[in-house]
């Protein structure tokens, strides 16, 4: 399990055009560019991929057209969580199907059920499928808590559920109490854009699903800390740190990423779909600033 599962598996962003429709030639380019950088998966349909505005033709679309064109060189884990138990199980089934090679599912968030209900909903879809399940622990958004007794619960009775995202702060602690109650059984990955990435790292995280628009910082921080260069590992985290707390900024970390990739010419647009806000004036000339800090020469 844990051979593939290992270093920076960004969240792909989903380029618009400026009317609001999906940019298929920058969504190519930007696979591609994430290729080049070096990263060890890709992550599909996550909150940084607006997943929450997409029609589910358009899904299908994306991930037929993204497998085609990764074409196994690296594995991807796609988003099939969602509100009600069948329609994840569907969409679950549907992304398998099209070639996911994990899923990552956010628990129901409207409904929100207790750790029963948990564990049917994580049971039904660990039937459905025959790939990993990555539990997405992710409170800020859900308003679901997961705690680390009913996690490794899953890890041991849910067949499939073989990895968690933890980003339920404080989230250094958590992977440690996972990982002292789930032994090698889940295999813990970092979110919330790499914040406490080192820490994480530190305490038995495989990796971490970051933003999609500096993806060399992230690899080059995960080559430095894996070869055992902790203190050059510290030096490109702390350069990259005052960009990864500005994209923190609730509703506006996808608009950030987008302007990041315009500016690089990676995408054509930085648009983004309603309710995903975008960044005023003031903010663009701060983000600005903050991207010349880190600019590769």
């Amino acid at each position: 399990m844990s051979a593939p599962w290992r270093g920076v598996f960004p969240i792909v962003a989903t380029p618009f055009h400026p009317d609001g429709s999906i940019d298929w030639e920058s969504q190519d380019r930007l696979v591609e560019y994430l290729l080049e950088q070096g990263v060890h998966g890709l992550g599909l349909f996550g909150n940084a991929s607006e997943a929450y505005t997409l029609l589910a033709e358009e899904r299908v679309e994306l991930l037929r057209r993204i497998v085609k064109r990764v074409n196994g060189r690296v594995p991807l884990i796609v988003g099939s969580g969602h509100t009600g138990t069948d329609a994840a199980v569907k969409l679950s089934k549907e992304s398998e199907d099209l070639g996911a090679s994990a899923l990552m599912v956010l628990p129901p968030y409207l409904l929100r059920p207790d750790g029963d209900g948990l564990m049917y909903y994580f049971e039904a879809i660990s039937q459905a499928v025959s790939i990993p399940i990555m539990v997405q622990d992710a409170p800020l958004m859900t308003q679901v808590s997961m705690p680390v007794a009913l996690l490794a619960r899953m890890g041991r009775d849910i067949e499939r559920v073989k990895l968690v995202k933890v980003e339920a702060p404080p989230t250094a602690p958590k992977i440690s109490a996972l990982r002292a109650a789930a032994g090698d059984g889940l295999v813990l990955f970092g979110g919330l854009n790499g914040q406490f990435l080192l820490e994480e790292l530190e305490r038995g995280a495989a990796g971490t699903m970051p933003n999609c628009d500096i993806p060399w910082m992230y690899v080059e921080i995960w080559k430095r800390w894996t070869s055992g260069d902790r203190r050059g590992a510290w030096d490109c985290f702390t350069k990259a740190l005052p960009l990864i707390r500005f994209e923190l900024q609730p509703g506006l970390g996808v608009s950030a990423a987008k302007h990041n990739m315009v500016a690089r010419g990676i995408i054509r647009s930085a648009r983004v779909r309603h309710p995903t806000s975008s960044l005023d004036d003031e903010g663009l000339r701060e983000l600005e600033t903050l991207r010349k800090m880190i600019e590769p020469a």
